[in-house]
């Protein structure tokens, strides 16, 4: 039990050995493996989806790239970056679904937007989205979780249109994106997309 004197410790030691302090995260701590590996087993929805694995945040986070790619053909590869990394504070804190976030309020915000600061600055980009871009990756994010409500946990179209408006028509290698991969596949083929951006 910790002394009363004593700060409750805020940090998450990663497998890199890193110690990742969730009140002063500093880009220095931030390492592509711990990212890859933490989103690979962090479940989308909960882990209220179909199929035989969870369906993770690194593989909704490709998606999420795969969509804005098919939006925007000519997206640059700092864009491509921004949209990998939109959910990357997910490695540290988990997927809180939308429902909690409304209960937590602002704590996790603040914290969530900490963590991707550094993470945005240890790859090379502004701490802080700019509007445009922001409102782009929430695009693209949006269509990505109508796909997966409907596709994968189990919402009607209907229920799904409320909540996430109509999706944009894709092709079919965006739809493939749908498949849950096991978490070792889903962590490789996210380092890689990093890797290939960054």
């Amino acid at each position: 039990m910790p002394r009363a004197d004593k700060p409750p410790r805020a940090w998450q030691r990663m497998l890199s050995g890193r110690r990742l302090d969730l009140l002063d995260p500093s880009p220095l701590d931030v390492e592509l493996d711990d990212i890859a590996h933490g989103l690979a087993r962090v479940a989308r929805w909960n882990g209220q989806t179909r199929g035989p694995h969870a369906y993770s945040v690194a593989q909704h986070s490709l998606l999420v790239e795969a969509v804005g790619a098919h939006l925007r053909p000519d997206l640059a590869p700092r864009e491509r970056l921004g949209l990998l990394l939109h959910d990357a504070p997910e490695y540290v804190i988990g997927d809180v679904i939308s429902p909690f976030k409304a209960v937590i309020g602002d704590a996790y915000k603040e914290t969530e937007a900490r963590l991707l600061a550094a993470i945005r600055l240890r790859f090379g980009l502004s701490p802080a989205p700019a509007a445009a871009e922001a409102r782009f990756v929430k695009r693209c994010d949006r269509i990505a979780a109508f796909l997966e409500a409907t596709r994968l946990a189990g919402f009607a179209r209907e229920e799904a249109l409320t909540f996430f408006g109509r999706p944009e028509p894709l092709p079919s290698s965006v739809d493939a994106l749908l498949a849950p991969w096991p978490a070792d596949q889903a962590g490789a083929r996210f380092r890689a997309a990093v890797e290939a951006a960054g």
